[in-house]
């Protein structure tokens, strides 16, 4: 007998317990909490995804590529300062969409700290790149930049979670990238 065939569509369902942990985090959320999101009862659930460990290890993977998706398009421009100016305006939009939770769950959720250390190498390695194409100061140090800057992406975050607008993540976004020229005019000034 090969069984009842499942009676819900499991991209929509993965979407919708994904919604459900970037609102709440990992620890907040419950079983019963995913299958109201989701539609489904808790033995499809199981069946479907497995447990809620594995289910939030999937939904995160399918958010992760998306930032990782739209992290290498701003890389893809030709200087690094309007990569990581588009890395910082895009945030400031995602993070404030309203079609969407507010923030940011990778940025945010403690489980996800390896995604974020990718994050970091992956704009550690646009800034690298800055500095071989001498857009950025030879003695600009990378990986303390990087690390700026997820930091300030993570401030974003919190600060849409706690009600900031567009307009004043953008503004954070401003001012992270007048830091970027403040410390490249400093590193040029130094090591020039």
């Amino acid at each position: 007998m090969a069984g009842r065939p499942r009676s819900f569509d499991r991209d929509a369902a993965l979407g919708a317990a994904l919604e459900q942990f970037w609102r709440t985090g990992y620890e907040e959320t419950s079983v019963a909490m995913l299958t109201s999101a989701m539609g489904v009862t808790p033995p499809s659930l199981y069946a479907a995804f497995g447990d809620k460990r594995r289910l939030f290890e999937e939904a995160s993977t399918v958010y992760f590529q998306r930032t990782c998706e739209a992290v290498d398009l701003a890389a893809a421009l030709p200087s690094a300062r309007a990569a990581v100016a588009r890395v910082l305006d895009d945030t400031a939009r995602a993070h404030t969409d309203p079609a969407t939770p507010a923030g940011c769950l990778m940025l945010t959720e403690p489980r996800l700290e390896a995604q974020r250390e990718v994050l970091r190498r992956r704009l550690k390695d646009r800034l690298d790149q800055g500095v071989r194409d001498r857009d950025l100061a030879a003695s600009t140090n990378t990986d303390h930049l990087a690390s700026f800057l997820v930091a300030v992406l993570r401030g974003m975050s919190g600060s849409a979670r706690d009600g900031a607008t567009t307009e004043d993540l953008l503004g954070i976004a401003e001012t992270a990238m007048g830091a970027v020229h403040q410390v490249d005019r400093a590193d040029r000034v130094v090591g020039d």
